[in-house]
């Protein structure tokens, strides 16, 4: 039995566990040495003993039993591509967006003093998901794109489409030494919009908290995994920040006025602060609109255009309902976060729960067409809809 039966839910956030060498496999030779000291680490023992257990006969068997039990390594499929279709079988969701775990934010290579290192490392995660993601044409590999170098950034970008990337990734923190809006990355957006693939922000990619906030001369309060390097509740409040700034300018700059059929989405970086952020840009653009030319020139308010081109995923203890209230249906999308345990066991419970009030049609946009929208090309047409609905 599946977890999701006989309907069409697009899954906007899944991800590969991958192995602490996995993206050495995927490097350039030539590069590798060099990149070798910004590599994860873990004890070969783990290694050893989770790839065993992936091995043995009887805790494969009680894979269907834990669809939503197993997290992390634990889950079938969670690094071994070739599990991963059964997986999604068993979850039952029409399409999964996949993305990394260990690369989210490029190994810190994206310095100014590090970047063609860190764009070497973009290839090579981009051939690491694209190999992932072959397996089935249900999962649909994210290609990431740094920020740091005008020239290669489209380079990257046409090469991971070349791979059969479906989505794009890029950082949501300022590169250094200039905007993400900046003239230079005109071809990118272009690459993106004539490919009819979205633009895509993940968790990670954000400039986190500075760490002096966590020193209150009390004990390190750790995360909900143990330790002190992830998310707590006060490192939760950077998430949307630099999201904010950076869609903000992308906005004001004109970027998605002179690609109106490029769409971007923000995934698993919350979506409470977007109402506010609508209306915010909206106050700002009156605010400034007489000195300001390039806000004169917008073809609509900011919130109009982040309705038309901008789609987010909530996390699964927000407010779902009143945030498309407050954004507009066409906005949210589902995700599960699988088999990251932040996502939670029953996430198509807890929205089920959020959604109560909201009308079928703006249901459906949830879980089905705000996805199809915002992949455009990058999901095929035969995808659209669960076999089992058509």
């Amino acid at each position: 039995m599946a977890y999701v039966e006989n309907r069409t839910i697009h899954d906007a956030d899944s991800h590969v566990m991958e192995l602490p060498n996995t993206i050495g496999e995927f490097f350039a030779e030539k590069h590798l040495d060099e990149f070798k000291p910004y590599m994860r680490h873990r004890d070969e023992t783990w290694v050893r003993e989770t790839t065993a257990k992936h091995d043995d006969a009887e805790f494969r068997a009680g894979a269907e039993k834990a669809i939503m039990a197993r997290r992390g390594h634990d889950a079938l499929g969670a690094f071994r591509k070739e599990d991963r279709p059964k997986m999604l079988d068993l979850l039952g969701f029409t399409s999964q967006l996949v993305f990394t775990t260990d690369a989210l934010d490029n190994y810190g290579l994206e310095t100014g003093t590090t970047n063609a290192l860190a764009c070497e490392a973009a290839r090579a995660h981009n051939r690491m998901m694209a190999d992932f993601c072959d397996v089935d044409h249900r999962l649909l590999a994210t290609g990431y794109v740094p920020l740091v170098d005008f020239d290669e950034s489209p380079r990257i970008a046409k090469e991971a489409l070349g791979l059969g990337c479906k989505a794009l990734v890029i950082p949501s923190r300022c590169p250094p030494g200039h905007s993400p809006s900046h003239v230079g990355f005109e071809p990118l957006w272009s690459l993106a919009e004539e490919a009819g693939i979205p633009i895509l922000f993940h968790v990670g990619g954000e400039e986190k908290m500075n760490f002096d906030y966590h020193n209150t001369g009390g004990p390190q309060v750790l995360d909900f995994h143990g330790g002190a390097e992830n998310f707590t509740s006060t490192s939760f409040m950077t998430i949307p920040l630099s999201l904010w700034q950076t869609m903000s300018v992308l906005i004001i700059d004109g970027v998605l006025d002179r690609h109106e059929n490029l769409k971007f989405g923000a995934i698993e970086l919350g979506a409470s602060w977007v109402p506010s952020w609508m209306r915010f840009m909206d106050s700002g653009a009156a605010a400034f609109m007489k000195g300001e030319e390039r806000l004169k020139r917008l073809s609509a308010s900011p919130s109009e255009i982040v309705r038309r081109q901008f789609r987010v995923t909530p996390y699964p203890h927000e407010p779902t309902g009143w945030i498309i209230e407050n954004t507009g249906p066409e906005v949210c999308l589902f995700s599960s976060d699988f088999p990251h345990v932040e996502g939670g066991r029953n996430p198509l419970k807890r929205f089920g729960t959020a959604l109560e009030g909201i009308s079928d049609a703006d249901q459906r946009r949830f879980y089905r067409d705000n996805f199809i929208d915002l992949m455009g090309a990058g999901l095929d047409e035969s995808l659209h809809d669960h076999p089992s609905v058509r």
